[in-house]
């Protein structure tokens, strides 16, 4: 699975290089480029005799390999992203050397040992470990005598195929569930005899956070009133386990620390509950915010009390094995016709009753609008006149990615009001490919975008076409840029751009790529909707 992940975006790399070649601004990004990362190779021996190894070089950031065999023979150059190659050894240790070069010209290198040894391989030994940021991920390295790689068995039912990593390296798996599976690890080497290794091994399952819940935003004095949160000026005198008989209903409570950001835990929640040190007047606050962990499928009813008048719930669902920011206008507790002007306590209640346990973090009322996007506006257009890349309207064609290698933001897939929607953040250029079948969009006559952004002040679109071939390079690739300044903000827009306003697209028979781009660079986010062409 790493293995694909690596060749995949290698290949994007070099389709981006050559595809928008022609625009001399667009390259400005190059001199800033890192070094290739992560370079290494998988490697095979045929179990023969033979010593025939075959080397599969890996890499981010990659146009081409070198590898010095460490034999004395002929240095093998420009192997391309994804490509194989076959070397016959005589028995023997080799330092084997992998060059991976990089789109700006610089280049990183790696050594690694290759044993070719045809006696079956001796010595095993096999490490298992539950990885300690990943739920119910398993990492298993071997090492053994006259092995060069070894295969991984994770034993988990209606999953037979093995897991393959070079000796000294980490072959991974996520579980489905947590719980004792019988693992195998196979070593193989030159020879046709293997060394097998077997071990029940118990999968586990993260049940607490391992990072922080998203710091609160700053905020006036006058805005917020804080219960718990580091972020703010609590009010203070707060028990967070008051004596309400919890414990009797098997509900625990205690503190918790994240790298020293504290933290509310509360085990097999039933109902637990915060005393505030005195009554506090929310009238004048507009929400009231939490931010919840928990590892379980539970709800979470988050109640107001009032000195004179009792109390109103509000139920939350919570993702599970990561952070729920939770944000309840005071309306929702008012309707129901709540006195919000003396709140003296928070009540939280599971579902399933005492079945989960939650992290609970940054408890404050405050004002301050929480803008809310809705979904960007239907397209009205009938399917026979659109080729759909992405819109809940239509039937897409594929799209190879929706983020290459070498673009530089980050992709969130997100959904609002129940629409799939693309969120771009630290937007600076973001490649999208369909290289694998190329987008015919001569009898189309535009190019339809939906774009918000609550900060950008330009936006860019470019179009190129890898011409007849189909294929990048081959000197008929055509390309053009759109450029949009001063875009509207907090607000869909709808982008409808006759294809002869991209002036340098003279062919659009091959549209492989489409590129966005952002600013103030990379600092910007941008939510993108209903990407197609139409007639």
């Amino acid at each position: 699975m790493k293995k694909n992940k690596y060749l995949y975006s290698l290949i994007l790399m070099v389709t981006f290089f050559v595809g928008c070649s022609e625009d001399e601004n667009d390259l400005s990004f190059i001199n800033s480029v890192a070094s290739p990362t992560e370079v290494s190779a998988i490697t095979t021996i045929a179990q023969d005799n033979t010593g025939l190894v075959t080397l599969t070089p890996l890499g981010t950031a990659v146009i081409n390999f070198a590898i010095d065999f460490g034999d004395g023979s002929e240095i093998v150059e420009a192997i391309e992203p994804g490509s194989k190659i076959d070397h016959i050894y005589t028995e023997g240790s080799y330092q084997v050397k992998i060059i991976g070069n990089g789109l700006s010209g610089k280049s990183t290198e790696t050594t690694q040992t290759v044993e070719v040894s045809f006696n079956a391989p001796e010595n095993l030994v096999v490490t298992i470990e539950n990885d300690t940021t990943v739920s119910k991920q398993v990492n298993v390295t071997a090492s053994a005598d006259f092995a060069m790689f070894f295969d991984v068995y994770f034993g988990e039912t209606g999953n037979d195929e093995p897991v393959t990593a070079t000796i000294g390296e980490t072959a991974s798996y996520v579980y489905t569930d947590p719980g004792t599976y019988t693992i195998k690890v196979v070593a193989k080497g030159g020879a046709l005899a293997t060394t097998e290794y077997t071990e029940e091994f118990l999968v586990t399952a993260i049940v607490q956070p391992i990072t922080s819940a998203a710091t609160p935003p700053g905020r006036a004095e006058e805005d917020v009133i804080s219960i718990f949160s580091a972020a703010y000026i609590d009010e203070g005198g707060a028990d967070y386990f008051p004596d309400w008989n919890q414990g009797s209903q098997g509900s625990g409570w205690g503190p918790f620390d994240v790298n020293g950001d504290d933290m509310l835990q509360y085990t097999n929640l039933s109902y637990q509950g915060i005393q505030f040190g005195a009554a506090v007047d929310v009238t004048s606050m507009e929400f009231i915010h939490l931010d919840v962990w928990t590892a379980d499928e539970i709800t979470i009813e988050t109640s107001l009390i009032s000195v004179v008048n009792g109390e109103q719930p509000y139920v939350s669902d919570l993702t599970p094995n990561e952070w729920t920011s939770i944000d309840i206008p005071i309306s929702a507790y008012t309707d129901l016709g709540l006195i919000v002007d003396d709140i003296h306590q928070l009540k939280f209640v599971g579902a399933p009753w005492a079945e989960g346990t939650v992290f609970i973090d940054n408890i404050y009322f405050y004002k301050g609008t929480v803008q809310t996007i809705g979904a960007a506006p239907t397209p009205s257009l009938p399917a026979a006149n659109v080729i759909s890349m992405f819109s809940d309207a239509y039937t897409d064609i594929p799209v190879d990615t929706w983020i290459t290698s070498w673009s530089n933001a980050v992709l969130n897939d997100i959904v609002l009001d129940g629409n799939a929607t693309k969120e771009y953040s630290a937007l600076d250029f973001v490649g999208i490919e369909a290289t694998t079948t190329t987008i015919d969009a001569t009898s189309m006559t535009h190019f339809h975008t939906d774009i918000y952004s609550s900060d950008f002040t330009e936006f860019k679109i470019k179009l190129v076409d890898f011409g007849a071939d189909g294929a990048f390079g081959g000197g008929d690739d055509v390309e053009h840029e759109i450029t949009f300044s001063s875009p509207a903000t907090g607000t869909w827009v709808s982008l409808d751009i006759p294809l002869s306003d991209f002036t340098g697209l003279t062919t659009r028979a091959n549209i492989a790529q489409l590129i966005y781009a952002g600013s103030p660079t990379s600092n910007t986010t941008v939510l993108i909707d209903n990407v197609y062409f139409h007639n």
